[in-house]
């Protein structure tokens, strides 16, 4: 189970560099042994898909990397410092550059520069040519990708210091720091600028958003309450990044919930009972969220009614679902991405990548599905 491996000490963290895990007192460990990912049914395809092209990124370690759109191309990046832009149609190579330091979080981009987290705190800016800007320190471990947009990149580290730099020059321009509870998901909570605002997702279960000139937040919101007895029931850490979409903003939460909520003032529209590690898909009907369990589920955007469940993938360790025409499509543990109706839920299709787990956020890029896996393949599907 995903979730042994991702328990981090927050009071470790000066001493272990964020990245000490607690298996050994993790209540879930023992129980994890009876979760057994179930098996692959024969599917009669009901829709084609089909592989547009494949480019090998190389493997993303102990990360997560996630693509990125950049315009018609696919800004891509791995754990040894390679970073490559591609044509996002054909999947041709249109630079590669190498880092000089090894990678831990990106790729962030605004269309005109990227942005990437480096190993021990470090931050790295390229232009879209590939030729580096600025780097910066910050000071712990870059697990979320930076954020790009207005003028600014901002940087979340794992000591929960949230850092917005100057895109142009690179200067500290404002830090706020968040406290977080004794023990957090050694997870990826993302980030998204929406206006002159930039949506941070925390540990513990919230939203908070800052305004992008100053750091001076705006609203902060609990998508998911910490119940239980233990610092370990009440682990509730955001899982993926919030989504925006018309005047909502949704999340999901682990060991949590799911909901939207308004984008100026936080104030929620509706939360659903629910707990996941990534993030959720959100189209202009329904909020898709995976859960830590293998089931799929479908709210409805505007009333958060389910409008249904699909529990067919028990614990494949699925990822952030990604919705796209007639589909909504999610992939798992052994690189598998699983088409889904997104009426009903009913499975559509099947298509596999290098048989690595699919981790990273999935990205529509035109027509095609662009999933990467940890050990490198970055993939377009199209949907046919």
């Amino acid at each position: 189970m995903r979730i042994t491996q991702k328990l981090v000490g927050v009071g470790m963290l000066a001493l272990m560099a964020g990245c000490s895990t607690l298996n050994s007192i993790n209540p879930f460990a023992s129980k994890s042994k009876g979760n057994v990912p179930a098996p692959l049914v024969e599917l009669k395809a009901a829709m084609a898909v089909r592989t547009a092209w494949k480019f090998d990124i190389g493997k993303a370690q102990d990360f997560v990397f996630s693509p990125a759109l950049a315009g018609t191309s696919v800004l891509v990046a791995s754990g040894d410092g390679s970073i490559a832009r591609v044509d996002a149609a054909s999947g041709k190579q249109i630079w590669r550059i190498k880092a000089d330091k090894l990678l831990s979080a990106g790729v962030g981009t605004d269309g005109t520069m990227l942005a990437v987290g480096a190993v021990k705190g470090g931050v790295m800016t390229f232009d879209m040519d590939g030729k580096p800007l600025w780097s910066a320190q910050v000071s712990s471990e870059v697990l979320s990708a930076p954020v790009v947009g207005q003028g600014f990149v901002v940087v979340r580290s794992i000591d929960n210091r949230i850092v917005g730099f100057d895109a142009k020059t690179g200067e500290k321009k404002w830090t706020v720091q968040r406290p977080s509870p004794p023990l957090t998901l050694r997870n990826a909570p993302g980030m998204v600028i929406a206006g002159k605002d930039v949506i941070v997702a925390q540990p513990g279960g919230k939203l908070l958003a800052l305004i992008l000139a100053t750091g001076a937040p705006r609203w902060e919101v609990a998508v998911g309450q910490s119940r239980g007895a233990t610092e370990l029931e009440r682990v509730t850490d955001i899982g993926g990044t919030p989504v925006v979409i018309e005047g909502d903003v949704c999340a999901v939460s682990y060991q949590g919930r799911a909901g939207c909520f308004d984008l100026l003032t936080g104030t929620a529209r509706w939360t659903k009972e629910v707990s996941s590690d990534v993030g959720v898909a959100v189209d202009q009907r329904f909020v898709f969220a995976a859960d830590d369990k293998g089931a799929i589920t479908a709210f409805n955007r505007e009333s958060g009614a389910s409008a249904w469940k699909n529990d067919k993938l028990g614990y494949r360790r699925l990822s952030t679902p990604v919705s796209y025409g007639r589909a909504v499509a999610v992939g798992d543990y052994q690189g598998f991405i699983h088409f889904l109706s997104r009426e009903d839920g009913a499975f559509l299709a099947r298509a596999a990548t290098d048989g690595s787990a699919v981790m990273a956020t999935p990205l529509v890029a035109g027509s095609n599905l662009i999933f990467q896996t940890q050990s490198g393949t970055v993939t377009a599907i199209a949907v046919e």
